[in-house]
């Protein structure tokens, strides 16, 4: 996806931050009265990895700390707060201002919680925390309710702006967030995309608050910076940021809880842009992360055996953005120049039938009782795990014409029987309600013809290629991706998909996921590139499709490297010669 000037321009200080209305209030005090853990989005981080973000950003004691601000957007139980605090006394006591405590930092420290019960014994935590400082109990409360704001991050109005904005913004999917405060926050912050997830606001308005020079350290789900929802903050930070240190935290244990999501921490600085350092996977130890931190700021790019690499234009509009090594991103790029996409050598991607409602319209193929063509035999994840196509018997309900359109039940006394008796579970979805005389039918159009082609099947989320051959048979389940072509001998592609060429593009545009599962999802996989089926070799023809025939992932590595003129070193990047 790309966003041109014209389509979205950003106002970096404009913050629409008027009152609410009654409704939008009303919401804000369900969320911030009610919801667990899991509804707040609320995730717990390690002290060593907050001390990491807070050295990465710049916030440490040797610092004039008194003169700064910092603002924690969602401190929940203090993860972030109480190192902030420590550091900001640490960096006060060698400071000789010579003012009271209060005078001195009531205004170096910002921090908001929504959830009440949350805010108040965190500021029971941080009032504890300064007096065992030997700050007394007055200056504490008082220091404490000029630091702390009981309220919603993304409406509170905050005074000035911040030299550091730093924490673990909630993960809370739109379906969580009331109607009312939804629509609120799409009024007020440009990058609410799509589908977009609250983080992405929380990124937006802490980047608008930052002072010139300001950072941004955040430990977040990394899936903005890659998919279609994140675009529009792709281009804000393209336009006006630097993202100037990416760290990839996939495996590893950087919070106190398991997460689902794929997390990273990125500082981002309000400056001219340049360079990215980059690391991956690092070791949650204090002392590996404070060595790591000197290198990812160090003035000159570590040596070749560091950990730590650097990238240029990274951030590019509204494309994704590409986080690879050096050598990674060298061979895409060459391949992305000389070869076509997928679709422009003649191949389409698809996914298969969201129903809305499998229980009523999936069953087993002999038992639905409807009319013969108003059933077709249905391929699921299931009948694939093994590499090959093994039917579990699973039939869809079609309730469309070949022409398009919906057939008219009366035509079909059987699908209409079937359909009526279970009519309270299908006209009950939302692809229903908005059409009342469509009650039956399914989320995505259903075309018969698809059934009977040869196609390539992929499963969405693996940590490696699944591709599956399909005679054409078969239907494809939602959470099947689906290739076809009449250009390209299938099998042949089938050879290549499998390929760590392949993969390279889809590890490099998707996003991950918990267990560095990749999404085989049709955006990635249409990011392929492949020569025309024209310019092949009759030999090289041949070796793909005895690879793919054969499964075996070297064999599919060797034809690829050669189809592709992959050199040695090119070869070394993807994992060796195919050997």
């Amino acid at each position: 996806m790309r966003l041109s000037s014209n389509q979205l321009t950003f106002d970096l200080f404009n913050e629409p931050f008027g009152s609410s209305s009654p409704r939008v209030a009303a919401a804000v005090d369900v969320l911030a009265s009610h919801g667990g853990v899991e509804a707040r989005g609320a995730v717990f981080t390690r002290t060593e990895v907050v001390n990491f973000i807070l050295d990465l950003a710049g916030y440490t004691q040797d610092q004039p700390l008194c003169r700064k601000r910092i603002i924690e957007p969602s401190f929940g139980a203090g993860d972030f707060l109480l190192p902030m605090v420590e550091r900001l006394l640490a960096a006060w006591r060698v400071s000789n201002i010579g003012g009271s405590i209060v005078a001195d930092l009531s205004e170096a420290i910002r921090a908001v919680e929504l959830h009440h019960d949350t805010f108040t014994t965190t500021r029971a935590t941080v009032i504890e925390r300064l007096k065992q400082e030997g700050i007394n109990r007055q200056s504490a409360i008082t220091l404490v309710n000029c630091w702390l704001l009981q309220g919603d991050y993304l409406l509170a109005p905050l005074d000035g702006r911040f030299d550091f904005v730093i924490g673990n913004p909630p993960y809370v999917r739109q379906e969580s967030i009331p109607a009312e405060l939804l629509v609120e926050y799409r009024s007020r912050y440009q990058t609410m995309y799509d589908r977009a997830d609250l983080y992405i606001p929380f990124i937006e308005r802490s980047l608008r608050m930052l002072t010139e020079g300001g950072r941004l350290g955040f430990i977040c789900a990394d899936r903005w910076m890659k998919n279609r929802y994140g675009g529009p903050l792709r281009q804000f930070v393209s336009e006006k940021f630097h993202l100037k240190a990416y760290v990839d935290m996939v495996d590893t244990p950087a919070f106190h809880s398991e997460v689902i999501a794929y997390p990273a921490i990125t500082i981002i600085t309000r400056e001219k842009p340049g360079p990215t350092r980059i690391t991956h996977r690092p070791s949650i130890d204090q002392t590996s992360l404070a060595a790591l931190a000197e290198e990812l700021l160090a003035k000159r790019v570590p040596k070749n055996d560091s950990q730590v690499w650097e990238l240029t234009c990274v951030t590019n509009g509204s494309e994704p953005w590409l986080l690879n090594s050096t050598d990674q991103m060298a061979l895409l790029r060459r391949l992305e120049q000389q070869y076509p996409t997928l679709e422009e050598t003649g191949c389409k991607v698809g996914i298969g039938v969201a129903t809305g409602a499998d229980k009523a319209f999936i069953g087993n193929f002999d038992a639905l009782d409807v009319e013969p063509d108003r059933k077709l035999p249905l391929v699921t994840t299931r009948d694939i795990v093994s590499g090959e196509v093994h039917w579990s018997g699973q039939g869809v309900i079609n309730p469309f014409r070949e022409t398009g359109g919906l057939v008219d039940l009366h035509d079909f006394p059987r699908l209409r029987q079937y359909l009526e008796a279970r009519k309270d579970m299908i006209a009950s979805r939302h692809c229903a309600q908005k059409n009342l005389l469509n009650w039956y039918r399914t989320i995505d159009r259903i075309n018969s013809a698809l059934t009977f082609t040869p196609k390539l099947l992929i499963p969405d989320i693996k940590g490696e290629a699944h591709i599956v051959y399909e005679r054409g048979a078969l239907y494809p389940h939602h959470n099947l991706y689906y290739i076809t072509s009449e250009a390209w001998d299938l099998k042949a592609l089938q050879a290549i998909l499998l390929s760590s060429v392949s993969r390279l593009f889809v590890a490099t545009y998707s996003t991950k996921m918990r267990g560095g599962y990749l999404r085989f999802q049709a955006q990635y996989l249409r990011r392929i590139r492949v020569p025309y089926w024209n310019d092949i070799s009759e030999e090289l023809r041949k070796q793909l499709i005895e690879a793919a025939g054969s499964q075996n992932l070297k064999a599919c590595n060797r034809a690829a490297f050669t189809l592709f003129g992959l050199t040695d070193e090119e070869r070394s990047v993807l994992g060796g010669n195919g050997d």
